[in-house]
């Protein structure tokens, strides 16, 4: 077992997803460390649960641990003076795809609040939207996704550090955010193609 706080904020978040009746998709879920920089990454995505294959609406979580905050996380648990505390950068990309034609954008941002809740002192705040069309490869059968991603740092303070078990309910009051969003983005009435099991939704 791994003793380091991205571990327990991985962890939890799993935990917290889950408690949020998500369903996770697992060929999705990823745990890379950049050779060169150092930084280390953690993706997943998760879907309403008993949605078809690739579901209609899915969530893509990335927590990224850059490699300054591995510096002064190992300060702070040796005993050193840290400049800084350590952060990560954690990003939500709501996807709706196998659209069977372009959608109206303002009606998808109606469903979508300026920023997430509090985790802590941040909160993820909303960019802008993607709008993706793709074709097969006879170039018929245009198929529509749209992307809409919220972004932000989140500080890690010195009690989180001690002890992971604080960032519990935080995250799980994100969790159930991104399910309730996911819910309004299904609700919405769009049209959709069948799934495609060759349909890559990377």
């Amino acid at each position: 077992m791994i003793d380091h706080i991205l571990a327990d904020v991985i962890s939890t978040t799993r935990h917290a997803l889950d408690d949020a009746l998500l369903q996770r998709q697992a060929v999705e879920e990823r745990f890379q460390v950049d050779v060169f920089l150092g930084d280390v990454s953690w993706e997943t995505s998760y879907s309403l649960p008993g949605e078809e294959q690739p579901p209609r609406v899915r969530a893509d979580i990335s927590i990224d641990w850059p490699t300054w905050s591995q510096s002064s996380y190992r300060s702070w648990s040796i005993g050193e003076p840290a400049e800084d505390l350590p952060e990560i950068v954690v990003e939500i990309t709501l996807r709706q795809q196998r659209l069977a034609s372009t959608p109206e954008l303002e009606s998808i941002l109606r469903c979508l609040p300026d920023e997430s809740p509090p985790v802590g002192t941040d909160s993820l705040i909303r960019g802008g939207s993607v709008i993706e069309q793709a074709y097969d490869p006879g170039g018929n059968n245009p198929r529509y996704a749209v992307e809409t991603s919220y972004q932000g740092t989140i500080r890690l303070e010195e009690g989180a550090l001690e002890d992971a078990s604080q960032l519990a309910d935080p995250i799980g009051n994100l969790a159930r955010w991104v399910a309730s969003v996911l819910v309004r983005l299904g609700d919405l009435d769009l049209p959709y193609l069948p799934p495609d099991p060759t349909e890559d939704t990377a």
